[in-house]
């Protein structure tokens, strides 16, 4: 059983500690996958699928047949859960739409034109759990930024298809261009392309530590979304808050994979001790009991402080994805958060909500980068362009300070591009 752990200055560190894992044979495994798909296309994507996936594919694109069976196999109940999810993430996304703007004074026009990336690339994951979720999360902001062509990938059933659910997010989602393939070899072919898969401007969606190193060394051929860590969860909760719903919070994230991180933090060492017997009942009944058993054994901590504005200190180090503040006035305590992927609120707002339903984004910063990252949004499909114009009496009235700067800087060209001007 896990034993809660009294906070003290003594143990800070311990407790903020972060492994870092090597990554270095991984990425030269990686480096060779990248390199041969963009040697051979489509016949490396057909070797790795067989290799890695155990599938023997004669095409990669996802046929208008496969979505239609993926209709009669889904049901009209699952679609319309899927349907009024998207909607609740549509009405949330499309509150993040900007304009550009336009400021003229003095004979400058000045602005900025907000345009949406022309392609963009969906990494759907497959492996131990396959995620409609992450289809509606990804596509829906992608859709309302005004992207032009959207393609997904994911890796493909033993059978050679795609999860029906997932194939029927797609399609509620707007996406109708999806690829078979997963692994570092899918995201090389959306950064280079091959004979069936164009290559895109952008690749967003989480992955394994396989994909998230392919979309590090694909970075500057194409965008990338974040490089994503495994999940984690940071739970704040004062006396009021029930054990066995903690503990449930906690696991939900445990069940992701065996590297997840979750923690407790609390005021109530009765709270922490409870928590801590009811995990390990909970624990017993989950099916993924293997994978969350792991991840609580190696990752799992509750502390104690004395406070919940220390347990907010403690928080903010932390930065984790996934925050909730299982406290009497949450609100309240929001004003002390600063760095987290996304809140959760109250007794009653588990982070599942945000999962598949509530609207905001659960494709978050992790490993701590919500000191300095921002949840998936409009904002990752869309690009800025500046614009100026000067009248020939505004560049007048500039000039004189224009070549003392760039002469400043020894750059004497940028003074004559000006200096040209005037003598004219």
């Amino acid at each position: 059983m896990i034993e809660p752990v009294k906070y003290n200055r003594a143990n800070r560190a311990e407790i903020l500690r972060r492994d870092i894992a090597d990554t270095s044979a991984v990425e030269e495994t990686v480096k060779e996958i990248i390199a041969d798909v963009i040697a051979r296309g489509d016949e490396a994507l057909f070797e790795y699928t067989l290799k890695f996936d155990g599938v023997k594919l004669s095409s990669l694109r996802v046929t208008d047949e496969e979505f239609e069976e993926a209709e009669r196999l889904v049901g009209d109940e699952y679609r319309g859960v899927l349907s009024r999810a998207e909607a609740n993430i549509a009405k949330f996304h499309r509150a993040q739409v900007r304009e550009g703007f336009r400021i003229e004074k003095d004979g400058a026009i000045l602005g900025q034109k907000v345009t949406p990336l022309k392609s963009a690339g969906l990494y759907v994951p497959g492996g131990k759990a396959a995620y409609p979720s992450t289809v509606l999360m990804n596509a829906v902001p992608a859709k309302i930024a005004g992207v032009e062509r959207i393609v997904m990938v994911t890796p493909p059933l033993k059978n050679g298809k795609v999860k029906p659910e997932v194939l029927v997010a797609a399609k509620i989602a707007g996406v109708s261009e999806v690829y078979k393939v997963g692994g570092a070899q899918a995201v090389a072919a959306l950064a280079y392309g091959t004979q069936s898969i164009e290559k895109v401007n952008k690749i967003t969606g989480p992955g394994n530590i396989f994909v998230a190193t392919a979309k590090k060394l694909v970075y500057g051929v194409c965008g990338i979304d974040m490089i994503a860590g495994p999940s984690e969860i940071l739970i704040i909760a004062d006396g009021g808050a029930k054990p066995d719903c903690v503990a449930a919070d906690l696991l939900s994230q445990a069940e992701h994979d065996e590297l997840a991180t979750a923690v407790l933090i609390t005021d109530s060492m009765q709270l922490a001790e409870n928590t801590a017997v009811k995990l390990e009942e909970r624990l017993a009944k989950l099916s993924r009991r293997g994978i969350a058993g792991t991840s609580i054994k190696n990752n799992c901590k509750l502390i104690v402080t004395e406070t919940l504005e220390e347990a907010c200190s403690l928080s903010d180090e932390l930065a984790p994805e996934h925050l909730e503040l299982a406290v009497k006035n949450p609100f309240e305590l929001l004003e002390r958060v600063h760095n987290a992927g996304s809140v959760f609120l109250g007794y009653n707002t588990p982070e599942p909500v945000g999962d598949y339903y509530a609207g905001p984004n659960h494709t978050l910063p992790t490993s701590g980068t919500a000191k300095f990252s921002s949840p998936l949004g409009v904002e990752d499909f869309i690009k800025t362009t500046q614009f100026i114009c000067y009248s020939d009496k505004k560049l007048a009235e500039s000039a004189r300070d224009i070549i003392t700067f760039a002469r400043s800087e020894g750059l004497d060209a940028h003074a004559e591009s000006i200096i040209v001007r005037m003598k004219k």
